[in-house]
Formats: structure tokens, C-alpha cells, sequence
């Protein structure tokens, strides 16, 4: 088995020679056969435990066993206590994934402590098999199916090319010493009860199955790369500057699997990401959400905001006859001229009347019921349906400020000023402001 792995490693250059390995090592048969192999082809391990205190007497068991295996065959050992009840608690998530989290983290802190190059950890064929599965059961696509990578970012999986009766073998031919983890025969945990319950039918119908599973996943991951390679080429043309092209997106070989692509790391579940291909024709400004980003369904883009970005902004901002520039929320340069002048006419500028204005002004965000008379019109117009003429999206819509004097709007910032504050011959002092767009 030492040669299968070692030329495992090679293969998918998970090791070289002279590494440092942080070894996670809970004691069990699999963890004990990982740090045997791995001394056994050369490298320099250092034996990482964590203690989650999940089980009582036994965690105890466990701890004390790691550190004597390691003074017994004289590998250098570091340890760590979790209380792994009240993380999973504070963070609300469950157990399992509390001391997947707690692990890793500390097993990247020891890896930078000790100047290591790689965590080893211990999953095998079976745990890849046992994966696909479980995916395939939460359907989480063609990543999935893959099973667990050998290799990713710093942590590296030598023995993925090995099954557990191989293991146990190994075990038994090198007369290691190992301790049973008595919550793996808990079918309460659906990794477990995958591998208790539903595995063992599984090979009734085929003795095979897990080579036949295995073998599939590595096919798949092979096909992954081609896969990957349309989908991030796509991506560059379809997805820029937060705004995915619904024409483009519809242009693609699949659009269902590009917004899954897409949003999927984003946090957006599958449900909402069907929802969302099933809307690329529905009339703008549904809005969907993840955790932290919305997406708004405009006209011809699907439109990403992240939420945690947006700043919780105060309702007003005044502007007296003294200012001169405001570089929050938005940033204006203010600016007085005596007598008629030549106006600009780019709608990043206001030139208003300055001697119709009631200071100090208001800098806000427009409201429901709010209406101005349009430059060049005579009638007024709601400011909505002036976003409606414009065909302003709904984050156009929510990013719009206008500028009043009292109840009277001056300017729609960056878009449109007021007829009534206009500048005219008669016009002695006029009030330039320049809308800077970052």
C-alpha cells in the first residue's frame, strides 16, 4: 500500500520530498495508517489532535492514546481543547460543522506556526464514495459528483486512493494500535447512516459499487475541467461589473447551470436560483436573496448588490449658502455666480436661481408622492414616473437623491433640474452644483 500512495502523491503532486506535514490525528485506524504511510515514505510529520469534548470519556481516551502513540514512535505532537457545543451554539450551525470549522482553522494556525507546507487528514476511497453520495442526496451538481478533490488550497488527501479494507489490512499486517470512535456506529448522523444502512444495499445489487462509484467520480472530475473551462469563459462575457446580461446569459449552452455557477458561491440556494431562470422574461424589479446579496431583475441585466456594502444612511443632509463641496453620502462641488451665465447643459450640473432658493437646502432620498416640474415642461410629473420614462432599475430607483428647498424639488441629482429654479436673463445670482460620480 506504501507504493500505491506513494505514487498517489506523486500523481497529483500533493507532497514533495522534503515538506513538513501538519498530520491531523485523532487516533483512529485511518489517521494512525496516514502518519505510518507518511513516516514511512521520509517526510518530517508533526501529529495535530483536537479534543472537541463530544463524547465525554472517551475524548479523554482519545487524547491520551495520540500523545502516547507519538512519544512511543517519537513524532512530535501538538494538541487542542474546543468547546465545540458553544461555537455551534454562538454561530447557530450544528455540531458537525462546528468542529469541521474549529479544525481546520487551527490546523491552518499550526501549519503557519510550524513553518509546515500541507495538512495531511486521513479521508480514504470509501469517504469520497460516501460523499458523492450524500451529494448526490442534497443535489449540489456537477461539483459534487467529484467527490472530495486530493487536493485543496493547503490541505492534501493522500490516502484517497486507498479503500478502508485496504486500510484495515495495513493495519493488521503493521500491527498498528489504533481506538474505535464509537459515534461512527450512530446512524443518527447521515454520513453513518449512508454508510451502515444504505451502502450494504447498494452492494447487494452490485458487489462493485464502490469501485463502479469511484471510478464515475474520477470520470466526472475529468469532465469537470472542460466543464469549468466553458463556464468561466462564459462567465467573462455574460457576468461584469456585478451585472449579468440577460440576452447573453440566454445565448449560453444552459443559462439554469451559468446562474447556478454564478450565484451559487454567492449564496444563493437552488430553489431561488430556479426561481430566477424561470423569470429572465417576467417584467423587472422582482428582487431575490441570498445572506448577503440581493439580485434585482432590471430589463436587460440581472443586477448584484451585496447588502453588507450598503450604508445605512441618514435620512437628510442639509447644504447652507456657505458650502462649498459634500463628499457624503454623494459628493457635490457647490460653487455662486453673480449675473447670467453660460449653462452647462450635462446633467451632472445644476445651475438654479440661486435668489428663489429658501436655504439651508436638503440633500435626500426621494419618497413616495414626490413630484417636480421638469425642465423645459410646464406641468409637474411624479417623480416615479419619471423613473418609469427613464427606465431607472430598482437599484437606479433606490440610489436616486434630489435636492429641495423646502417642499420644492430643485434637482433630481445627476438627472433632471426643476423649471421653476431656472437660470434667465433677469437672474442675478446663480447656484452651480457638479454631481462627481465616483
Amino acid at each position: 500500500m506504501i507504493e500505491k500512495v506513494r505514487n498517489y502523491i506523486k500523481e497529483n503532486r500533493l507532497l514533495d520530498p522534503e515538506d513538513r506535514v501538519i498530520v491531523g490525528f485523532s487516533g483512529g485506524m485511518d489517521s494512525v495508517t496516514l502518519l505510518d504511510v507518511l513516516l514511512s515514505l521520509g517526510y518530517h510529520c508533526v501529529a495535530a489532535h483536537c479534543n472537541f469534548h463530544l463524547r465525554g470519556e472517551e475524548s479523554e481516551r482519545d487524547a491520551a492514546f495520540v500523545k502516547q502513540w507519538c512519544e512511543h514512535i517519537g513524532v512530535e505532537m501538538v494538541s487542542v481543547d474546543f468547546d465545540t457545543y458553544r461555537y455551534a451554539t454562538t454561530h447557530k450551525i450544528s455540531i458537525e460543522m462546528a468542529a469541521r470549522e474549529l479544525r481546520y482553522e487551527w490546523f491552518e494556525d499550526m501549519r503557519k506556526q510550524h513553518h509546515a507546507n500541507v495538512i495531511a487528514v486521513a479521508h480514504h476511497r470509501d469517504d469520497l464514495v460516501e460523499t458523492v453520495l450524500l451529494n448526490l442526496i442534497r443535489g449540489t451538481g456537477i461539483r459534487g459528483l467529484t467527490g472530495i478533490s486530493p487536493k485543496n488550497n493547503s490541505i492534501v488527501r493522500p490516502l484517497l486512493c486507498v479503500s478502508r479494507d485496504e486500510i484495515e489490512a495495513y493495519v493488521d499486517e503493521r500491527k498498528l494500535p489504533f481506538i474505535f470512535d464509537s459515534s461512527n456506529s450512530d446512524d443518527v448522523f447521515v454520513r453513518n447512516f449512508l454508510r451502515l444502512n444504505i451502502m450494504p444495499l447498494l452492494e447487494k445489487i452490485n458487489p462493485s459499487v464502490k469501485n463502479a462509484m469511484y471510478r464515475t467520480a474520477r470520470h466526472v472530475g475529468e469532465a469537470k475541467k472542460i466543464y469549468d473551462y466553458y463556464v468561466e469563459t462564459q462567465k467573462k462575457a455574460i457576468f461584469v461589473d456585478n451585472q449579468i446580461d440577460i440576452e447573453k446569459l440566454k445565448a449560453t449552452l444552459s443559462p439554469a447551470v451559468m446562474l447556478f455557477e454564478i450565484l451559487t458561491p454567492l449564496g444563493f440556494n437552488a430553489s431561488v436560483i430556479e426561481d430566477i431562470s424561470q423569470r429572465l422574461d417576467s417584467t423587472p424589479g422582482k428582487v431575490f436573496y441570498s445572506d448577503n446579496y440581493r439580485l434585482i431583475k432590471d430589463r436587460s441585466k440581472l443586477i448584484l448588490e451585496k447588502i453588507a456594502d450598503k450604508k445605512l444612511q441618514q435620512e437628510e443632509y442639509t447644504i447652507d449658502k456657505v458650502s462649498q463641496e459634500i463628499t457624503d453620502p454623494i459628493r457635490l462641488k457647490i460653487s455662486f455666480l453673480s449675473g447670467y451665465t453660460t449653462i452647462n447643459k450635462d446633467p451632472r450640473f445644476l445651475y438654479a436661481d440661486a435668489d428663489k432658493l429658501s436655504f439651508p437646502l436638503t440633500l435626500r432620498k426621494w419618497q413616495s408622492g414626490d413630484w417636480f416640474v421638469p425642465f423645459g415642461m410646464r406641468g409637474r410629473k411624479k417623480l416615479s414616473d419619471f423613473f418609469t420614462d427613464r427606465k431607472f432599475s430598482l437599484a437606479d430607483k433606490e440610489n436616486a437623491w434630489v435636492l429641495s428647498s423646502g417642499e420644492n424639488i430643485v434637482w433630481i441629482v445627476g438627472e433632471r433640474p426643476d423649471e421653476r429654479f431656472k437660470v434667465t436673463e433677469s437672474t442675478e445670482n446663480v447656484m452651480v452644483v457638479e454631481f462627481i460620480k465616483n
